[in-house]
């Protein structure tokens, strides 16, 4: 092939179905990039990772661990399936123990999920912002965490959720900056300044 024709080639993307993805074909369409999620039957790609996002993903799946209920797991980014046509990636999740199969397993069922957290990046905004959570709260993940940084100091601010039963949406319960400290999914203290250590 010369270089030539390489310059021109144009990629092979997949064709969507006409009614969109289902999980199914998240898990069995072959060649797709890693953590690649599946939103209302699309697929989306997800951006190469900021320090930020991973350090975030560090501090809370450690800090999460500490005092972890023995019926209960921490897992980062493994597809959630919602429905047929919802299978998104949290970048944090607690779950139940009983709900893990193994060293192959590649997702969790939302009703084994007790706690979904998403890491905000400027290419997944409004998914973490809106959708995800919309998704995941009528989906009755009665826990969700919200994570900004704070532009002052680069830290983490957690945004925290519960799940309001009659309306299956999310009510804001708090808002923590230096430290997380909260009694639901279990009890959890975090200390967010720890991420400067990462």
């Amino acid at each position: 092939m010369t270089a030539e024709s390489a310059e021109h080639r144009v990629p092979q993307w997949p064709v969507p179905p006409q009614d969109g993805y289902t999980v199914d074909d998240l898990f069995t369409l072959p060649d797709l990039p890693p953590h690649t999620e599946l939103i209302d039957g699309s697929l989306v790609f997800v951006s190469p990772q900021r320090r930020f996002h991973a350090n975030v993903i560090d501090l809370l799946v450690n800090g999460l661990r500490g005092g972890l209920p023995v019926e209960f797991r921490v897992s980062r980014e493994m597809t959630v399936i919602l429905d047929n046509r919802n299978g998104p990636e949290p970048d944090v999740s607690v779950i139940r123990a009983d709900a893990i199969t193994g060293p192959g397993q590649t997702r969790y069922e939302a009703g084994d999920v007790l706690l979904a957290v998403e890491v905000v990046s400027p290419d997944s905004e409004s998914r973490d912002r809106t959708t995800k959570p919309q998704k995941y709260a009528a989906a009755g993940i009665p826990n969700f965490w919200r994570v900004e940084e704070n532009g002052t100091s680069g830290h983490p601010v957690v945004h925290v959720y519960e799940l309001d039963p009659l309306t299956k949406a999310y009510i804001h319960t708090g808002m923590h900056r230096d430290r997380v400290k909260v009694g639901a999914p279990y009890v959890i203290d975090i200390d967010l300044t720890a991420i400067d250590a990462l």
